[in-house]
């Protein structure tokens, strides 16, 4: 993770008024450092021993204020936990159906698809989301040493 890219967070966070906590500020260094797409409990557990007071109920309120700043996506599959992302770039996720690893590819934006579904149905479309699923290296390699 690049300095600047926590620093223009910081930055955000200063302009919208909102105070930047020990926890708050690791939150953020945590999803910004993040190679995957944690969970709130991933996160916890990742600070707990930094932050022994931190409750998950911290995290969980610090990872609402940074979605509603803007500064972190929340990615919701109807599984058991959301998961979140500190790139709110528009891009699409390949899910892993096996381990859960949620991996960010980019492809050219489908607002053509937007643009059809307004047109055949009437509605005024607000986003899309895409989302391909298959198995992972490390899931096929385990599976290929099973057989």
């Amino acid at each position: 993770m690049s300095e600047q890219r926590l620093r223009q967070a910081i930055d955000t966070l200063k302009e919208s008024g909102v105070r930047i906590t020990p926890q708050r500020h690791a939150v953020l260094e945590f999803l910004l450092n993040a190679m995957v797409h944690p969970t709130a409990d991933e996160i916890y557990k990742a600070l707990e021993g930094k932050f022994p007071n931190m409750s998950v109920a911290t995290v969980y309120n610090n990872l609402r204020v940074l979605k509603d700043i803007g500064l972190v996506r929340e990615l919701t599959y109807g599984d058991s936990s959301s998961r979140f992302d500190c790139n709110t770039s528009d891009h699409y996720h390949i899910i892993c159906n096996d381990c859960g690893k949620i991996v960010d590819f980019h492809y050219p934006l489908l607002n053509e698809v937007e643009s059809l579904a307004e047109q055949v149905t009437g509605f005024d479309v607000s986003h899309h989301r895409l989302e391909v699923y298959g198995k992972c290296d490390e899931c096929q390699e385990i599976n290929t040493k099973k057989h």
